[in-house]
């Protein structure tokens, strides 16, 4: 069974840093192409990146472009969110998910179009 496990969250001002980790188990990790998610209290979840299995053709969502990246280190089992220049609109719970079959390089933004889930982990960024 796929258990992905997010860390990295936490408190930080407005401004500052936080790098978010999902470490995946299983051998087929490599093969995964992976997305980061976010929910704030009271709307819906939203997506905020993706990467293709091969770590390549990062794509964010605008309200986060150029303020965040995602990686992805196959021999770690682990995709990363690193979370620069935070806003408060930035706080919510942030989930990575796993999609185990799409070999495409066009961005998979839909929740539905996921495999497998974390738990997630809360981000909150005061003013």
């Amino acid at each position: 069974q796929v258990q992905l496990v997010e860390s990295g969250g936490g408190l930080v001002q407005a401004g500052g840093s936080l790098r978010l980790s999902c470490a995946v188990s299983g051998r087929t990790f490599s093969s995964y192409a992976m997305g980061w998610f976010r929910q704030a209290p009271g709307k819906e979840r939203e997506f905020v990146a993706f990467i293709t299995w091969t770590g390549s053709s990062p794509y964010y969502a605008n309200s986060v472009k150029g303020r965040f990246t995602i990686s992805k280190d196959n021999a770690k089992n682990t995709v990363y969110l690193q979370m620069n220049s935070l806003e408060p609109e930035d706080t919510a719970v942030y989930y990575c998910a796993a999609d185990r079959s799409y070999r495409g390089t066009l961005a998979l933004t839909a929740a539905s179009e996921y495999d497998y889930w974390g738990q997630g982990t809360q981000v909150t960024v005061s003013s």
